[in-house]
């Protein structure tokens, strides 16, 4: 036998410096090896080893193991296979001899939409256990594989729905009678005594949840839309779809937010409803005996990813009670391939969200939720209701859109330092994450605290309807140290919870509420404070933080210029939250029907529409989106919808590695288990060769998984001679179905004899005889499109030469990396075709 496929080679050293794309694990040509998870090598020494690779800059060459940063904490990860959907889930027509039809049982027949649909789809993974299993399926399989899928889509609406209302509930209620008490403190004149009660609260919310991500899931760490948008793209990892997860995520955001940290809400969220699709798709959680039969039905990646794209579409909605932006955000954020069929169950999803929401808020408007529903409601339905603007109205908002594009790329580029100084810190282990987030919140205390006393105090208008000064209750006019009809407006943005000061800001007739230093002060903190505050290893979002910023600078530029125009400060402030999130997440349909959902007004779509185009225009010329930068961040290793212009330059033979790991058709155990042991490959061509036949031929490709069943229930025989047994009635579909997110079985766990491990196992019955195959000579660029495009996680290499091996190399993800193929080939740094890409503009010089 040959030697094991070398995925990686040794390759060469990339030149990352100075580029705030380069990922903080940084891995040359052995960035991404299609590796199961090895557990084995998760001691505390090495992983710290791993994570000195998340440097600034870094440009050394990762050889220790294909890992990535998830949420905290560093872990081994691995590829999808999203071509083999739906493996036994519809059957073909009947099958009774005739050769066309025999050749259509390669082709699947699938129930979409309503049932009402056919729908034939090719490339399952073909062995004949599971052709025969396809045929012998019948209509009511169909008709209930077709039920239970829109039955997962209610559940997963339904119960992110009442994931949003708890977050909601919890950060209205914690987060209210903090601030009620510190008032009351403030009210009485005890200064001092109000301070303390702020800073401790602050304190112990923020260390609780600290404290439950790194010791209990530090998988929950972050907004989690990264993980989401790289298990999308074919990425997995341990769990971070687990129960474990999904519990610290809620909890730990609710108490994050709570503690005062310009932290958001709409993150945790989308990665909760991605933990509630990915649980109820594998069938409820096993480890804690949470299992349900009737759900165990979607045992492959294909469908899986579908509902954890409906899952986090519902994220977002139940954060915003947004149900079309939720799909929107869906499609044009994190998914990585998209169908029509799955817009419908995704808009259905988001439709529950928005029905249950609505059921549950209800409940609340009879004060039976404490504070909830007196000024923490999801919808911010504040600006006027009648909108006129005109010609004299653009250049004011065009100004806003180009700086709000500026600001948001600066946000994302001191983003990308601060966590490269954070991972410095978290690398040293789980004492100094724990610090870091005990410094960060009690500065931001001090600052939220402090800050308010340089605001002089106001008096309240006489013609408002809200009762001037709040006292015990959330609104626009904060006393603080003010006299009992007098207001202090600093105090009014800082004491509030994140909604509620959105809502001040964003509201209708306010022009004069807000003193322009106290807007500044208040943008200029709010602007740090939320690039400080991501980060830390606890649940925290982005996007809650940037609406917030966005919309005191919105109501600066307005205050400053708004002079020239007639709109109102609070639609300045809307526009400036749809400027800064464009600059920062340069999402463009997605932001504009959540921010008209947000704000429940349509007549604003063109002015947000044409802040936001030019926002993220502007910003696209200085540096990526804050979600792609995070993906490099981690180091997921994330293929790109577009193909690189060098690419084009190479064919597949220049950028495969040998030489390659082969099984015989009938293969010896032995053999078998030392390959399994000493690499961690997922998948291994099938050749069967002389004696059986004249010549080499590639029979197919079996996977790592199916290899571990058979050697789990050793279905052995003495001879090296084909088995004549039907494989069908040793084994069933469901024994090779995919197991959950992040689950693996491990070839140390199953123990053989001497006499075992001489013993021989026919592969035929179990190889998948139609893989993906390209030609060696065929354009690098082209094999990115089929791979990418089919969602395959092995791509075989075919020769040109008939007289050559009939296989002459695997396709992984990792051999279209950028780090691989310039590694392998580094004087494309030197082409004007790696200058379209990589090469640095005389803006983005300016970083």
């Amino acid at each position: 036998m040959a030697p094991r496929h070398q995925k990686g080679g040794d390759g060469g050293e990339v030149d990352l410096e100075g580029d705030i794309e380069a990922p903080l694990l940084s891995s040359g040509s052995s960035f991404f090896q299609d590796a199961a998870h090895e557990d084995g090598e998760g001691d505390e020494e090495q992983r710290r080893r791993r994570r000195r690779f998340l440097l600034a800059g870094c440009s050394q060459s990762n050889t220790t193991s294909q890992v990535a940063l998830v949420g905290a904490d560093v872990c081994p990860i691995e590829s999808l296979d999203y071509e083999y959907g739906a493996l036994q889930l519809a059957p073909p027509p009947p099958i009774r001899g005739d050769p066309l039809a025999r050749s259509l049982a390669r082709f699947h027949l699938a129930f979409d939409s309503m049932g009402a649909v056919l729908l034939w789809s090719c490339r399952l993974i073909e062995n004949d256990v599971f052709k025969q299993d396809w045929r012998a399926r019948g209509r009511a399989h169909i008709l209930r594989y077709v039920a239970i899928k829109w039955a997962l889509c209610f559940l997963v609406g339904a119960l992110a729905a009442a994931a949003g209302f708890v977050a909601n509930l919890g950060v209205e209620n914690v987060a209210g009678a903090k601030f009620v008490v510190t008032s009351n403190l403030m009210l009485a004149g005890r200064y001092g005594s109000a301070f303390a009660v702020f800073l401790v609260s602050n304190f112990g919310l923020t260390m609780f949840a600290a404290v439950l991500t790194v010791y209990v899931s530090p998988a929950a760490a972050g907004s989690g839309i990264p993980e989401v948008k790289a298990y999308l793209n074919g990425v997995d990892a341990p769990n971070i779809f687990s129960l474990k997860t999904l519990l610290v995520k809620l909890v730990g955001c609710i108490a994050a937010v709570s503690s005062s940290l310009h932290v958001g809400k709409a993150g945790p969220l989308v990665h909760t409803g991605a933990c509630i699709a990915s649980i109820l798709g594998q069938g409820g959680s096993s480890k804690y005996h949470m299992t349900c039969k009737w759900l165990r039905y979607f045992k492959n990646d294909r469908d899986r990813r579908d509902l954890v794209t409906c899952g986090a579409g519902a994220g977002i909605a139940a954060a915003f009670r947004a149900p079309v932006g939720g799909v929107l955000f869906a499609l044009e954020t994190v998914s990585s391939w998209w169908r029509s069929a799955l817009l419908w169950r995704a808009f259905f999803t988001t439709a529950m969200v928005a029905v249950v929401l609505r059921a549950l808020i209800d409940f609340c408007k009879s004060d039976r939720c404490g504070l909830f529903g007196k000024g923490g409601l999801i919808m911010f339905d504040v600006t006027s209701d009648y909108i006129t603007y005109h010609l004299v109205d653009l250049p004011p908002v065009i100004t806003l859109g180009v700086f709000g594009g500026i600001l948001g790329s600066f946000y994302n580029f001191f983003l990308d330092k601060v966590l490269r100084l954070y991972n410095l810190i978290n690398e040293k282990g789980k004492t100094y994450k724990l610090l870091l987030a005990a410094v960060v919140t009690i500065c931001t205390s001090c600052c939220l605290f402090g800050l308010p006393w340089i605001a002089s105090c106001k008096p309240c208008p006489s013609d408002t309807e809200e009762a001037c000064p709040s006292i015990g209750r959330s609104g626009n006019f904060k006393k603080f140290q003010c006299a009992m009809n007098e207001y202090n407006d600093l105090a009014s943005l800082f004491f509030n919870t994140n909604d509620d000061t959105i809502r001040n800001l964003y509201s209708a007739g306010t022009d004069d509420e807000f003193h322009i230093s106290s807007i500044l002060v208040f943008f200029v903190a709010s602007y740090f404070l939320g690039i400080f505050s991501y980060g830390l290893a606890l649940p925290s979002g982005l996007f809650v933080p940037v609406i917030l910023t966005g919309a005191a600078y919105g109501r600066l530029v307005g205050m400053l210029i708004g002079f020239q125009s007639t709109l109102d400060h609070g639609l300045f402030a809307v526009l400036g939250s749809a400027a800064l999130l464009g600059g920062s997440m340069r999402m463009t349909v997605s932001l504009c029907v959540v921010i008209l959902e947000l704000t429940n007004n349509l007549l604003m779509l063109p002015l947000v529409m044409l802040v936001l185009l030019i926002s993220k225009t502007v910003a696209d010329a200085f540096n990526a989106d804050v979600y792609d930068l995070l993906v490099k961040l981690k180091g997921f290793p994330y293929l790109e919808g577009h193909v690189e212009p060098y690419m084009r330059q190479l064919s597949v033979s220049d950028v495969v590695t040998g030489p390659l790991q082969t099984f015989s058709g009938i293969e010896k155990v032995g053999h078998i288990v030392h390959v399994l042991r000493t690499t961690g490959h997922n998948g291994f061509p099938v050749v069967d060769e002389p004696p059986f036949l004249h010549s080499p031929v590639l029979y197919g490709l079996i996977l790592r998984a199916h290899l571990l069943v058979l050697l789990r229930n050793k279905d052995f025989f003495q001879n090296c001679t084909a088995s004549a047994q039907d494989a069908s009635k040793h084994f069933s579909p469901d024994d090779f179905a995919k197991r959950g997110s992040g689950k693996h079985d491990r070839i140390e766990e199953i123990e053989f004899s001497a006499e075992e491990m001489e013993m021989f196992v026919d592969l035929h019955p179990f190889t998948n005889t139609s893989p993906y195959t390209v030609v060696e000579t065929m354009s690098l660029a082209k094999a990115h499109v089929l791979f990418r495009q089919v969602g395959l996680r092995h791509l075989l290499v075919l020769p040109k030469s008939s007289e050559r091996a009939p296989v002459v190399g695997i396709l992984t993800r990792h051999d279209f990396m950028p780090q691989h193929i310039l590694g392998l080939h580094p004087f494309l740094f030197k082409t004007r075709w790696k200058k379209v890409r990589f090469g640095k503009s005389a803006l983005s010089n300016l970083f």
